[in-house]
């Protein structure tokens, strides 16, 4: 009980933090934070399941996060009918080659009762074929259809279905990915396995920037369909502009907010929906197992449990919920921006999510999305104000105060660093800790 009027009080005070926001800024700002603050809480979820429930460690978020959101361009973007009439051949020859190389490999590796060097050189054999064949075919094909408008197209385009079409295939994309990462990565010790998802992160964000084939790379995919009305259409709409004129708004201000409503609308029922999920998940006799696994894989092990199958159903589950939050991602903003893609900044801010609000308890990893985005993007504005207060009697020459105010940005780095260690030296466990007692020997 205990625990539930903490977890009520916490997250009262971040509806009043989301509230006190609205009347200091603007509702914009605030039906915004709450749009990214809902897809953060979804990647918090996603790492959660992978960290919280088994131990596992995935530096891996922007990797997954940048398929979820390719996925997206790959559903909804109609076909680019020329750039297939110049490629789209080649990129079947393509894919036809690489599924008979890896069946190939496959019935090799299995099935041919082969002295290891000799299998070895059938292996190799095999994939040299393979890559000869690829660049003799592929890499024309590529440059075909990169060359058609490629100030506009350049790419293969998708399906042309709708966009909420990809909320679906974005986890099953990801979850795919994940399959093959784990299956190379898993039987790694935690400490490489977290240098290994990392570095496959890395590559797939690569891929995703440079084949511009598929994705259109740098030069981004723009105009995505959205799932919510444009603000045009509700300013020239009679009963919106009527239902303005109620609420004492302004039409063309108050339209920007009716669409981000549209948004948090279809959001909160799927973070709902995760939620469930999770939730019950965990406390099912599989969730138990999972953490008998986390605690103790060696007594888990003695008991006849597959930890490499569990690791893997896991990992791939958290990816799955990762991917889906990068489809919401790119819906959201209206457009596939590869270059947005940072490991090296993104990753971790997930984790500060999942850890600030408690490892291992679904409530805190959605907590800690909710605050961790807020101050992250509340930073920089209240940075403004605070060196703005500090500096002023430098007076309005002085080359530090400017210098100060200029670079206020970095207060989020700061500000994040800052939550991090006063969270972990007084509540190490999160804001909201796993149950005591929920563990493999209760």
């Amino acid at each position: 009980m205990k625990l539930l009027h903490s977890r009520i009080f916490l997250f009262a005070v971040m509806a009043l933090l989301l509230i006190a926001t609205g009347l200091v800024q603007s509702w914009s700002v605030v039906t915004t934070i709450l749009n990214l603050c809902l897809i953060s809480a979804i990647m918090s979820l996603g790492v959660n399941i992978q960290w919280g429930y088994a131990g596992l460690v995935n530096f891996g978020v922007m990797g997954f996060c940048a398929v979820g959101g390719m996925a997206v361009v790959l559903v909804a973007e109609p076909p680019v009918g020329a750039a297939w009439s110049a490629g789209g051949r080649g990129i079947a020859i393509s894919a036809f080659i690489v599924a008979v190389a890896i069946a190939a490999c496959l019935v090799v590796a299995r099935k041919l009762k082969l002295r290891t060097r000799l299998k070895q050189l059938v292996l190799a054999a095999i994939i040299m074929i393979a890559i000869f064949l690829l660049k003799q075919v592929f890499g024309p094909a590529t440059e075909a259809i990169e060359a058609v408008d490629p100030s506009l197209s350049g790419y293969l385009g998708g399906l042309g279905l709708p966009i909420l079409a990809s909320w679906i295939v974005a986890p099953v994309l990801a979850a795919g990915v994940a399959w093959l990462v784990g299956k190379a990565a898993l039987g790694l010790r935690t400490d490489y396995l977290a240098i290994a998802t990392f570095g496959i992160s890395e590559i797939l964000v690569t891929l995703v920037r440079n084949e511009d084939w598929l994705t259109r790379g740098v030069k981004n995919v723009v105009g995505l369909p959205r799932p919510a009305p444009y603000e045009i259409d509700l300013q020239q709409a009679i009963w919106f502009q009527h239902l303005a004129a109620g609420l004492g708004q302004p039409v063309d201000g108050f339209s920007t907010i009716f669409v981000k409503l549209c948004f948090a609308a279809l959001f909160i029922p799927v973070l709902a929906l995760l939620m469930w999920l999770s939730e019950s998940a965990l406390n099912s006799p599989w969730g138990r197992m999972m953490r008998a696994v986390r605690d103790n894989e060696v007594a888990a092990n003695a008991m006849g449990k597959d930890i490499k199958k569990i690791h893997l159903t896991v990992f791939v589950l958290g990816a799955a919920v990762i991917g889906l939050g990068g489809a919401m991602l790119v819906t959201l903003d209206g457009q596939f921006t590869p270059s947005s893609y940072q490991p090296q900044r993104f990753t971790f801010l997930i984790w500060i999510m999942m850890i600030i609000g408690g490892s291992g308890n679904n409530w805190g990893a959605v907590l800690g999305g909710f605050l961790i985005w807020f101050c992250w993007v509340e930073a920089e504005p209240a940075g403004v104000w605070l060196l703005d207060l500090l500096t002023r009697g430098l007076g309005e020459q002085s080359e530090l105060r400017h210098h100060l105010l200029a670079n206020a940005s970095q207060m989020r780095l700061v500000v994040m660093g800052v939550v991090l260690l006063v969270v972990l030296r007084f509540m190490p466990r999160g804001l909201i800790p796993e149950k005591r007692g929920q563990s493999f020997s209760d």
